[in-house]
């Protein structure tokens, strides 16, 4: 009896959104891992709804919406919760110094820090968008142990040598280097190509600096 042909899988992504300021990077990933044809598995922690309200004025649903598939955070019987269910990994847009130190020290507590963990045991890849500044000697550890398990800390540092006229461009732009670690392919920030260019013009506006 011949083996069974191995089945396609699709490419899927976990993307957990926390407490720290900043809903709108895990919002925004969202949004281009759907235009990239990512199947997505979204974990809101509750202080991330409320974050979402706050900063985005959006409910719970309109977050969930923009997920193929949205998991409650005490389920940790979810799919994600197991390394048999196959993923690309997890990104957690923003996290929270609290989820950063689950990570950090396996505790498993939440359906987001689980999935984390499991991402990590499987040695896929995972993306912490950590929010917090200044930092303590707990938050810099925690980072160092993470990184040493083979996670990357990726701190949301606005670029700009794109020259952005707004926020948003700043946002999607630290989404396209999330998506580039990834490897998703995208059209939402070019690459640096190397050049320096001459002053703006009024036809290229950039944010405007108080002297």
């Amino acid at each position: 009896m011949s083996p069974a042909s191995p089945v396609s899988q699709p490419r899927r992504l976990i993307v957990g959104i926390t407490g720290a300021s900043g809903a709108v990077y895990g919002l925004r990933l969202l949004d281009a891992l759907r235009a990239a044809q990512v199947e997505t598995h979204l974990v809101l922690s509750a202080a991330a709804v409320l974050n979402a309200q706050q900063e985005l004025g959006l409910k719970r649903g309109d977050v969930e919406a923009r997920a193929s598939v949205a998991h409650n955070v005490a389920d940790i019987g979810a799919t994600i919760a197991s390394g048999s269910f196959l993923t690309d990994g997890m990104v957690i847009a923003p996290c929270s110094m609290k989820t950063l130190a689950a990570v950090a020290h396996g505790l498993s507590d939440t359906l987001i820090a689980r999935a984390a963990d499991v991402c990590l045991k499987e040695r896929r890849r995972v993306v912490l968008l950590t929010r917090e500044a200044p930092l303590n000697l707990a938050h810099i550890r925690n980072m160092e142990a993470v990184t040493l398990m083979g996670g990357v800390i990726f701190p949301p540092v606005p670029a700009f040598y794109q020259r952005p006229a707004t926020i948003d461009v700043l946002v999607v732009h630290t989404g396209a280097r999330v998506l580039d670690l990834f490897q998703v392919p995208h059209a939402l920030a070019p690459a640096w190509d190397g050049r320096i260019t001459a002053p703006a013009t009024a036809a290229a506006p950039v944010l405007r600096v108080q002297r």
